[in-house]
């Protein structure tokens, strides 16, 4: 049983070593435990149930202290439900802040691209996909300034609208269209993604047919042309050229001219692909034009 109500002293709580309750008033005790620990508890009723309330041991928290937390947790009307309430909101909130990053486009599309990435022919589709949505890394794991989509990158999934696409697409819609054309056919698979794990509904802002066909010129028909073509009798002082040239660049295009290859080819090429003793390289599938 707890003792008769009365304002304790500092050396009564240093001193005491009788197991129990001791009171101070106002619903604050000093609790000594059968092995002699002394904690401060706050004993109260709220909608008649009653509730006891930790508020510290001796050690951490001196008489004076003890009725100061006392006072304010009397302030709160009910202490154990307001700080029950207080952790709850804290957890929500956690749980919104690790769940917002996975909802903005940068974040997602990373995601959605590195599960992808297995169908990609190659690394290099990898490389162009991360490039033009904007979600390369620094090694220290912050964002690249580059790309096309930067302004999208912190933004909600489901807060991407049609103008949010069009300032994407329109300053390069005419000079780089094939360019254009493919961001745009990557923004909407990103978004179809994004609706399909329910963090954005209704259209979709990236859509071409019956969307952005309205609001955008037609696209011209890719017409790549062709570098002028150097008269083959000119080859063989070029390559003399080359020769006095220092550096890998003029040995990679004199290896590229004797083997009549791509440059993606000869820049991606490896000692294991070439057998010199009997002067054949193979390249690999992956890295030729298909």
């Amino acid at each position: 049983m707890a003792s008769q109500a009365k304002r304790l002293s500092a050396r009564f709580v240093e001193t005491v070593t009788e197991p129990g309750l001791h009171a101070d008033g106002g619903g604050l005790y000093l609790n000594v435990s059968p092995k002699g620990a002394k904690r401060w508890v706050l004993i109260y009723f709220a909608a008649t149930k009653r509730r006891e309330l930790s508020l510290g041991s001796l050690e951490t928290l001196t008489l004076a202290k003890a009725r100061e937390k006392a006072a304010e947790a009397r302030a709160m009307g009910d202490p154990i439900a307001a700080r029950e309430e207080s952790e709850a909101k804290v957890r929500a909130e956690a749980a919104a802040i690790e769940a917002a990053p996975q909802r903005t486009f940068g974040v997602f599309a990373e995601q959605l691209v590195k599960a992808l990435a297995p169908g990609f022919r190659n690394a290099k589709h990898l490389d162009q996909w991360r490039s033009t949505l904007s979600i390369e890394r620094e090694k220290d794991k912050s964002w690249k300034d580059s790309g096309y989509c930067i302004a999208l990158r912190s933004k909600p999934v489901d807060a991407i609208d049609t103008e949010d696409i069009l300032a994407v697409l329109q300053p390069i819609w005419n000079s780089k269209a094939e360019t254009a054309s493919r961001v745009r056919g990557r923004l909407e698979r990103v978004l179809d993604a994004a609706k399909a794990k329910g963090f954005r509904s209704g259209e979709n802002p990236a859509r071409w047919r019956g969307h952005l066909d309205a609001l955008l010129p037609k696209r011209q028909k890719l017409t790549r042309g062709h570098h002028a073509a150097m008269p083959y009798a000119d080859v063989p002082a070029l390559v003399g050229k080359l020769r006095e040239a220092q550096g890998v660049g003029a040995l990679g295009l004199e290896f590229a001219i004797l083997n009549a290859s791509r440059t993606g080819e000869v820049i991606g090429a490896k000692w294991s692909e070439i057998d010199r003793a009997n002067e054949l390289w193979t390249i690999p599938k992956e890295r030729m034009k298909a």
